[in-house]
């Protein structure tokens, strides 16, 4: 399949579950495909773009590897996605590279994934955080910032500060998941 068919099939889908997972299976039958779909997702203005975040969401929430020889391109672009239908996948599939990254279990994330991708990462979740993005995306930002900041301490108190300054404004679902990610931070010894 070309670039340009790939494209075209890609804007046929729509935002209903089955939908994108059948075109996820596609591209993981031919991983061939997947750098379309990060090149697509980067089209930043273009609408499709939303498409191709919900299908790399089902993707790496089945095989996270796949991202792994696409580490660089996807951490230094996540800060131009700007589309809020592409917003909250990228933070799913950031919050998928921190839970790796942060994994028990030896994994290729904790070689491969450099203390600037890391960084990229934070910088850009930590702008969801601040920036008005819906509840979703948040979300998926304030685990990954929890993650990284179990590292770096610097991180866990400019989160603190961000949700305990947005609490009183944000829905009950942030103050759901803000509640327990506070709780977790003070479970951590301090150094």
């Amino acid at each position: 399949m070309t670039k340009e068919e790939f494209y075209d099939e890609l804007t046929k889908i729509s935002a209903s579950r089955e939908s994108r997972l059948n075109f996820a299976k596609r591209v993981e039958k031919d991983m061939g495909l997947f750098p379309y779909l990060i090149e697509i997702l980067f089209k930043v203005d273009d609408k499709t773009s939303c498409q191709a975040a919900w299908v790399l969401e089902f993707v790496c929430a089945d095989y996270l590897y796949a991202i792994i020889p696409h580490l660089d391109t996807f951490t230094k672009n996540i800060h131009r996605v700007h589309l809020e239908s592409a917003v909250r996948p990228v933070s799913k599939v950031c919050q998928f590279i921190a839970k790796a990254y942060y994994s028990k279990e030896n994994n290729a994330f904790k070689k491969l994934l450099s203390p600037e991708h890391k960084e990229r990462i934070i910088e850009t979740s930590f702008d969801w955080m601040i920036n008005k993005h819906k509840v979703a995306a948040k979300v998926f930002a304030m685990e990954t910032l929890f993650l990284f900041g179990q590292e770096n301490t610097w991180i866990h108190d400019d989160l603190k500060q961000i949700l305990e300054q947005d609490f009183q404004t944000q829905s009950s679902a942030f103050k759901s998941r803000a509640k327990h990610i506070l709780l977790r931070m003070k479970k951590i010894p301090k150094s």
